[in-house]
């Protein structure tokens, strides 16, 4: 399937239409339309064609597809991640046996909570807006800044959000996956940040 032909679940999901599997709450579905709405307004400022746009409002809409999935569904589906974060991986195995074969696309949703050394753009852009969308209660000050530098600017965007997730996931205690932390070795080979992060 070349980038041009886009599978049919894909196109639906650029309209808003999760697929029959998908376990989204109603309040749930906002978030999803913002991501969406985001990744839409920078693709097209990218000057991305109108194929990779349609990919990345997918993304949008599909990353949190499984985020309300019962905890056994998911810890079957996704069993060497922790409960927090399975509703990536478990999204793109389900997409992956649907038929979508885009791998840039699998990997933004299956680690768009971790980051990935591997990241295209989609994958990028698909973690900044994740954490950036203007309903998230948090920071709304400092979010609406970093949302400010992008879509042009998203290196110093990326090492302070991943900054704040891996404050966010060690203070509760957790350990850090490897996917995070090699994403942010890469991020830091890409540019020295200071202390705090700051953009």
């Amino acid at each position: 399937m070349t980038r041009r032909e886009l599978h049919p679940l894909i196109i639906r999901a650029a309209r808003g239409e999760l697929p029959a599997w998908a376990r989204v709450r109603t309040g749930r579905l906002t978030h999803l339309a913002s991501v969406a709405e985001l990744l839409s307004r920078w693709a097209a400022e990218l000057g991305l064609d109108e194929g990779d746009r349609l990919r990345w409002v997918a993304a949008g809409w599909l990353h949190d597809s499984l985020r309300d999935e019962v905890p056994e569904s998911l810890a079957a589906a996704a069993p060497e991640y922790p409960i927090q974060v399975q509703h990536g991986p478990a999204a793109a195995e389900r997409l992956g046996a649907e038929g979508v074969d885009d791998r840039e696309l699998l990997d933004a949703i299956r680690f768009h909570s971790l980051g990935n050394s591997g990241f295209g753009a989609l994958g990028r852009y698909l973690y900044l807006a994740d954490y950036l969308e203007p309903g998230r209660p948090f920071s709304p000050v400092e979010n609406a800044a970093m949302r400010a530098a992008l879509p042009h600017e998203p290196d110093a965007v990326l090492r302070r959000i991943c900054a704040l997730r891996i404050q966010e996931v060690l203070s509760r205690g957790r350990p850090l996956r490897p996917e995070t932390v090699a994403f942010w070795n890469e991020l830091q080979e890409n540019g020295a940040v200071d202390s705090r992060g700051d953009i």
